[in-house]
């Protein structure tokens, strides 16, 4: 007899449906002849062991027959536990177990346990995506992925405890319509609870020069490098920087939560990721830890970035072909991984925080200390960090070393909660400028050429004033389209609608310290 019921098999960060097919003879045999059949890994192979022991331990008895399981399509490689569940389904369906034999609308992922438990398996939120452009109107899954997949409107979750749960819910149905009630949550409550941070710009005494840079970086989600000596507060200061980011919208928490719940770090009790990511991976991570990689690939820590901040601490201790990966991301915020088996691309829009020391003792044009290297280890320790990549960084400050005056002194001027408030009235006007003109972007960080020349027109003054320094400097074109993206952030500060000198000054600013260190 021959039974069916639907699948789910992720690749990237979008599922492909999979009909899982049973075959069994009929035929008493002296044991189990169990053939997977459709380009199945390790895990799948081996879940005919799992499924056995899961269907005996749940009160059934199979007698030993011949058994064929066909995952189609055939030239797709599945990976992974999750087929489980549904081959169990089938097993018991084609040995009359079930009281239908039409899975039509049902689609059914799980690992099981030998005791006949549904455990979670990652990637739940893109199945759920897939089941409802599919039309697929019922998803049955383990009880700690409901959280994910419900954020999925459009589609009933059915969460499941165990392969007997999975039977009684499919059994009890009446004229094809589950008598349960689907999983719910309300997204807008998600996303609407209050952000709450360990850690407050209150903590950081002086740096108020920083404390701007990063205010004006935080409004457009401009990429950012501090230079400074060790102890003066960059490492501080940016683990601070997510108190003062806007909130994600509901379109950017589910491309966010569909890269974790791929690659397995999403908080199952969450079930939607409502706060940008923060990343701070060490500087001995690879380049393929970094960009993601892996024979099926799977996502790094520049997309588990995305739509957040990813710092790097320490920037020139990272290898340099770890680094250099980054200029395509930083330009095109989506990394391509080419395999033999297959390409598939992820998303990588992502904010830059960097923090360096300004040589290898840390010390060079400190006042209170005097600097131990050479020249030549300077410029080495320097120039691990390239023109290319500098390049691509919007905003470079220096971060002195704090004053003792300062750092006894009162409570600092102001905190995360007063910064955020003007963060939020700049990503708001930009969210208006760029609805008007049908723009699908976010912030000023992401206009083209084209945007640019439309929302950052400059006067007279302004022009010379660009011009004198794209000479003095011997700035990039790509500098020149950054420096009146971050002009542009500092007018939406103030709430002005054309750019002027002043705006374009503090710009240009920001732009001066890579010709100190790196001339």
């Amino acid at each position: 007899m021959l039974f069916k019921a639907h699948s789910a098999a992720v690749y990237g960060i979008d599922a492909n449906l999979i009909d899982v097919e049973v075959d069994y003879s009929g035929v008493v045999a002296d044991k189990d002849v169990f053939h997977t059949v459709g380009l199945p890994d390790a895990a799948v192979r081996e879940s005919r062991d799992r499924v056995r022991a899961a269907i005996k331990n749940s009160g059934y008895l199979i007698p030993p027959t011949h058994i064929t399981i066909n995952l189609a399509p055939a030239d797709l490689k599945k990976e992974g536990s999750g087929f489980d569940l549904p081959i169990a389904v089938g097993i018991l369906g084609a040995y009359g177990a079930l009281h239908t034999n039409d899975l039509s609308r049902f689609l059914l992922v799980g690992e099981l346990g030998l005791d006949g438990s549904v455990r979670a398996v990652p990637g739940m939120l893109p199945v759920a995506i897939m089941a409802r452009e599919k039309g697929i109107a019922n998803l049955i899954l383990p009880a700690a992925n409901a959280a994910e997949a419900a954020v999925v409107e459009g589609v009933n979750v059915y969460p499941a405890s165990s392969l007997l749960d999975v039977l009684e819910l499919l059994n009890t149905m009446v004229v094809g319509v589950i008598q349960r009630e689907p999983y719910r949550v309300s997204t807008e409550l998600l996303l609407g609870e209050l952000q709450h941070f360990n850690v407050d710009f209150k903590d950081v005494r002086g740096q108020q020069t920083a404390k701007r840079a990063l205010e004006v970086a935080a409004a457009g989600s401009h990429n950012i490098l501090m230079i400074g000596p060790p102890g003066s507060g960059k490492t501080m200061l940016a683990k601070r920087l997510p108190s003062i980011l806007a909130p994600l919208t509901f379109e950017e928490a589910l491309e966010t939560t569909k890269i974790h719940s791929v690659a397995g770090v999403l908080d199952a009790a969450a079930g939607l990721v409502t706060q940008r990511p923060f990343r701070s991976p060490h500087h001995t991570i690879s380049d393929a830890g970094l960009i993601g990689g892996g024979i099926i690939p799977r996502p790094g820590e520049v997309s588990l970035a995305h739509n957040g901040l990813l710092f790097l601490d320490e920037l020139p201790e990272f290898p340099r072909n770890v680094l250099e990966v980054l200029r395509q991301p930083l330009e095109d915020h989506t990394v391509t991984i080419a395999r033999a088996s297959m390409s598939l691309s992820f998303p990588a829009r992502f904010m830059l925080a960097a923090a360096m020391n300004p040589c290898p003792c840390g010390f060079f044009n400190d006042k209170s200390r005097e600097c131990q290297c050479t020249p030549p280890l300077i410029q080495r320790y320097i120039a691990k960090i390239s023109g290319p990549l500098l390049d691509r960084i919007d905003i470079h400050i220096e971060v002195p070393a704090v004053q003792y005056k300062e750092l006894r002194g009162g409570a600092a001027a102001e905190g995360s909660a007063e910064i955020r408030t003007r963060v939020l009235a700049a990503r708001e006007r930009q969210r208006l400028r760029f609805r008007k003109f049908g723009d699908k972007i976010y912030s000023n960080a992401q206009m083209t050429t084209r945007q640019i020349r439309v929302h950052c027109e400059l006067g007279a003054d302004a022009e010379r004033l660009l011009e004198r320094a794209m000479q003095q400097q011997g700035l990039t074109a790509r500098a020149h389209d950054r420096i009146l993206k971050v002009a542009r952030t500092i007018a939406d500060l103030e709430g002005a609608e054309h750019l002027t000198v002043s705006h374009l000054a503090e710009a240009i600013q920001y732009r001066a310290l890579d010709r100190s260190y790196w001339a």
